[in-house]
């Protein structure tokens, strides 16, 4: 059974066919497509998808970010690896080559950095941000973002739109509802505003589910890099005159994810223990 609803020759055909709207989108690059995937494998990927919060999993509980991660392929079902392997393949990185009209040969992420499953529970949010700009092992440029949404019968009252912000973060020009089967692609540069950044209102039970896939590149354009700015985490930014945003920023938020937190969740059990041996002796 494909995974898509359309064929190989197809996608490269539909990619050339929204080029033009994703490269010219406001307030950056971007677009969304609804059932661009499979309906009936992407139902499965959802019955795989695990309650966070009772796994192992990575935890943002701060004034910024209120959500729950997996931890690379850990929590991936049969059917989600497959789809996410896919999502990783060269026939999909030629997809977002053309559409994006990324000059420099995109390269996709087989550790799932910061991406994977995400889950956000009723209150959790995401506040306004520009993501981390490069890969923490690979130091690779981080270029695309790609957002599977996987939230049947999800209601407007619930919110959890994923949002686009201009550059002085004045103004949200696109708002997308997180429902299933709903693909959200969009180019990340350090002025790619963006978030989930007002309080989940969803029943107690239900959750906000996505499926995360970072592309990334050896080296990209001066014009989406902040003067002088290097290798950073992600940059938060206030909405103007949001006074949610106001009381959330006085606070500073826990440790982000980082390189030692990579090295001890790809690192074996074994390897760690041999290790504080010998630092031990």
């Amino acid at each position: 059974m494909n995974l898509l609803n359309k064929d190989k020759q197809d996608l490269v055909r539909f990619a050339k066919e929204h080029a033009e709207a994703y490269q010219n989108a406001a307030p950056f690059p971007s677009i969304s497509f609804d059932n661009f995937f499979n309906p009936e494998i992407l139902t499965e990927v959802l019955a795989e998808f695990p309650d966070l919060e009772k796994k192992n999993a990575q935890t943002f509980n701060n004034a910024r970010e209120i959500k729950l991660a997996g931890r690379g392929e850990k929590f991936f079902g049969a059917k989600t690896k497959q789809l996410m392997h896919y999502l990783n393949s060269e026939p999909f990185l030629n997809f977002l080559q053309i559409l994006t009209g990324i000059e420099e040969p995109l390269i996709s992420d087989p550790y799932f950095i910061g991406g994977g499953q995400h889950e956000i529970k009723k209150g959790g949010l995401l506040k306004i941000h520009a993501d981390f700009n490069k890969h923490h092992f690979l130091k690779l440029d981080r270029r695309i973002n790609v957002l599977v949404y996987l939230n049947k019968d999800w209601e407007d009252s619930y919110g959890g739109y994923f949002e686009l912000w201009d550059e002085k973060v004045e103004k949200c020009e696109k708002k997308i509802l997180p429902i299933f089967n709903r693909m959200a692609i969009f180019s990340t540069t350090d002025f790619s505003y963006h978030g989930h950044p007002d309080a989940l209102n969803c029943p107690e039970g239900r959750s906000r589910k996505s499926l995360a896939l970072y592309y990334y590149s050896n080296g990209r354009p001066a014009h989406e890099i902040i003067s002088g700015q290097e290798e950073h985490t992600t940059l938060f930014k206030e909405r103007a005159g949001n006074a949610t945003d106001q009381v959330a920023f006085k606070e500073q938020p826990k440790k982000t994810y980082g390189v030692k937190d990579c090295i001890r969740d790809f690192t074996p059990p074994i390897a760690i223990k041999l290790a504080k041996k010998i630092l031990n002796r």
